[in-house]
């Protein structure tokens, strides 16, 4: 498919040209860091031919020290990534709940940089780790930049940012051997979750379908915290931020995710990349759940806990505006690695709350980068500048970048003129909201944040059959790779005061049973201060049976756009038949690679040849979405004889994909699983094109299910 023209917009510095920017190399050779011209960087300066280097070879001494300097240490969470620009546009005014520009005027296409990441693996793991999903997005608004730094889930592991270490310490490899890398399913963290139970909501999100999605496309993000936004009347509201895919929600399962970590571990990096190479831009619609200052506590739970959600069947997502990511970046260092998200950055409508781990997190961002990026002139990196101009009396430090002009580096003066003055707050000075605060100071924790088991219930209840197979899986696995059987119990036990067939089901498939009691009260466990007597976890309340939108299965199935399509081809493949399947599909946005027995080109039943995308040796089923056969008695002869070719049918089957044959095709699905099932509403055989797309964006048939699981690993 052609790519789309990128739309050129002058509304801001940011956005002035979105179109690949080009270097003439030709007319601008190679310099040193100084400008000097070079004339040989293969060859360090010797004493002769075969003699010492010599100690004043200034070129072999810069290219040297720049390679030993140029990694910067990695993020400790959040290591692996990928980035994206685009832009933010409002699409509805808000402005009786907040006077940011950003959300009342609709005129306006804000740039924005986004950040998706994995929190437990390091730089170089693989991208389908079962883990949560970061979502940093970066708007550089006229009025300075605010980071919305979520992750794709909408609720958080702790409550209180003083057990931050401690969560990642226990996910993070063990210290002793550092095993295992980007995973959770080892003892120090289900022996963390098991005696921490404000975990227990976060974690069976992570359990879910959720932890392991199919695109970074195709996943939800979440500014996790409540936050206020303030009018123009200096009235406040509670709001959570929601990110809706327009591609809908879907995941992989957990069989596709070890292969495809195996298959290409930059799974989503390269998705995200391409998907944009090709013009098919990610977008996302931003959504808010806005809840009164006096509802504040008008809910079973506590709108300041991070471990807690608004379920939309009590207050609806409304739908505000919509983010395009159309650029992918220009060097992966300089702008994905080098970016810098604060939860601090925020702009004059939007501020914080009480919320524990907020409050947390507003300290420990701007300390992190510091570290990672050596100096506070952090915001001076492109990466990182505000559309703004920026005015302080701020001056120096490592890698200042700036020439500060004038006298004076202090506030109040007169050398200066008083420059630069302060802003009042009808000129867009940032004020706080003036939250009345009578309390005393306490090392303790609300009682209304102990309730850890009702919402990780509502979760449960709210999946899919097929969901709900997937969570009890997913624990099954987990808990199966501890080694210590107190950590099982115990978590066993907490499953139980989650669902109880859950429970049956993942102990049976541990060989244990679910225990009646555990040895330690939970007080105990974690250390019996008075606070921890006083406050134990809840017993679950249903204030709510079920909330639609926490389910899979209710997301969007209205497109194959971006769908990987596996035409598999051999010499004398059917045109006829190939050209009618893959028109539809390309039409609708899906994305055709022919896969063949050997590389290099094909030809088909019209003598054309057909340059092929991957070969059978090289590739595997768990990248594609569907699998197409067209035909062509001579081409299916030669598919016969390739013995991947038939895994490569019976493992997307398997998976529950869409399947499809024209003429001869079919007694290629006759030689593999697929030939009992051919009534299977995902197996298209010599029908319409529509009905094959149909099925392909279903994602799966999930009925198929039981029958797949007879199918051979």
């Amino acid at each position: 498919m052609a790519k789309k023209n990128i739309e050129k917009t002058s509304e801001s510095k940011k956005i002035q040209d979105l179109e690949t920017h080009k270097v003439d190399y030709e007319n601008n050779p190679m310099t040193t860091n100084q400008g000097l011209k070079v004339n040989d960087t293969n060859n360090s300066l010797k004493a002769g031919v075969r003699g010492a280097t010599l100690l004043e070879d200034f070129l072999l001494r810069e290219k040297i020290t720049h390679f030993d300097h140029e990694r910067i240490p990695e993020r400790i969470v959040h290591a692996r990534g990928s980035g994206a620009h685009g832009y933010f546009q409002l699409t509805k005014s808000i402005k009786k709940y907040s006077k940011a520009g950003i959300f009342t005027d609709t005129k306006r296409k804000t740039p924005v940089f986004v950040r998706f990441s994995t929190v437990a693996g390091s730089k170089g793991s693989p991208d389908l780790a079962r883990d949560v999903r970061g979502f940093a997005v970066k708007f550089y608004t006229e009025e300075g930049t605010w980071d919305l730094v979520g992750n794709n889930m909408p609720i958080f592991f702790i409550q209180d940012a003083m057990k931050f270490p401690d969560l990642i310490h226990s996910v993070k490899p063990e210290p002793n051997n550092e095993i295992p890398q980007a995973a959770s399913a080892h003892d120090t963290f289900y022996d963390f979750v098991s005696h921490t139970t404000e975990t227990l909501h976060n974690h069976i999100w992570a359990m879910s379908d959720r932890a392991i999605p199919r695109s970074l496309r195709m996943m939800e993000g979440f500014g996790i915290h409540t936050f206020r936004l303030i009018n123009d009347k200096n009235e406040s509201h509670f709001v959570k931020f929601h990110w809706k895919p327009k591609l809908g929600v879907h995941s992989v399962t957990w069989d596709e995710a070890v292969k495809i970590n195996g298959a290409d571990a930059d799974f989503h990096r390269r998705d995200l990349w391409d998907a944009i190479e090709a013009g098919h831009y990610p977008e996302w619609e931003l959504g808010i759940q806005v809840v009164p200052e006096k509802d504040e506590h008008k809910y079973e739970f506590d709108l300041l806990d991070p471990t807690k959600l608004i379920p939309e069947e009590l207050v609806p997502v409304e739908i505000i505006g919509k983010m395009v990511l159309n650029r992918n970046p220009d060097n992966f260092f300089a702008e994905t690695e080098q970016v810098a998200f604060l939860p601090g950055h925020i702009v004059p409508g939007i501020d914080f709350t009480n919320d524990p781990l907020l409050q947390g997190r507003l300290f420990s961002y701007r300390d992190t980068q510091l570290s990672r990026l050596g100096s506070p002139n952090f915001h001076q990196i492109p990466i990182n500048k505000p559309i703004t101009k920026v005015y302080n009396n701020e001056r120096d430090g490592h890698m200042q970048m700036d020439i500060p002009k004038g006298q004076g580096a202090y506030f109040p003066n007169t050398l200066m003129g008083g420059c630069p003055h302060l802003s009042k707050m009808k000129e867009g000075g940032f004020t706080h909201y003036e939250e009345r605060i009578d309390a005393k100071k306490i090392r303790g924790r609300s009682e209304s944040f102990s309730d850890h088991f009702s919402q990780p219930a509502l979760f449960y209840r709210s999946l899919s059959d097929w969901e709900k197979e997937h969570v009890a899986q997913a624990y099954s696995f987990e808990l199966g790779k501890c080694t210590q059987k107190h950590i099982k119990e115990r978590m066993l036990w907490l499953i139980n005061k989650i669902d109880k067939n859950l429970a049956k089901t993942v102990a049976e498939n541990l060989g244990m049973k679910v225990p009646k009691s555990i040895n330690k009260p939970i007080n105990q466990a974690i250390g019996a201060d008075a606070n921890v007597k006083e406050h134990q976890p809840q017993d679950p309340k249903n204030y709510l049976d079920e909330d639609p939108a926490l389910s899979q299965a209710n997301t969007k199935f209205d497109t194959i756009e971006t769908r990987q399509i596996a035409v598999l081809v051999a010499d004398g493949f059917d045109m006829k038949a190939f050209k009618k399947m893959t028109s539809t599909l390309e039409k609708e946005g899906a994305m055709v690679k022919l896969v063949a027995p050997h590389g290099g080109t094909v030809t088909c039943s019209d003598n054309m040849e057909h340059e092929v995308d991957a070969a059978i040796a090289t590739t595997e089923s768990v990248l594609f979405d569907a699998v197409y056969i067209p035909g062509g008695k001579k081409a299916v002869k030669a598919l016969q004889k390739e013995a991947k070719i038939k895994k490569f049918i019976n493992e997307a089957f398997k998976h529950c994909k869409a399947i499809a044959a024209d003429g001869e095709g079919e007694e290629l699905l006759d030689t593999t699983f697929v030939a009992d099932y051919k009534d299977d509403a995902a197996v298209c055989i010599n029908e319409k094109p529509k009905q094959f797309r149909d099925a392909i964006a279903q994602h799966r048939n999930w009925e198929r299910r039981k029958v797949a699981m007879e199918v051979p690993a």
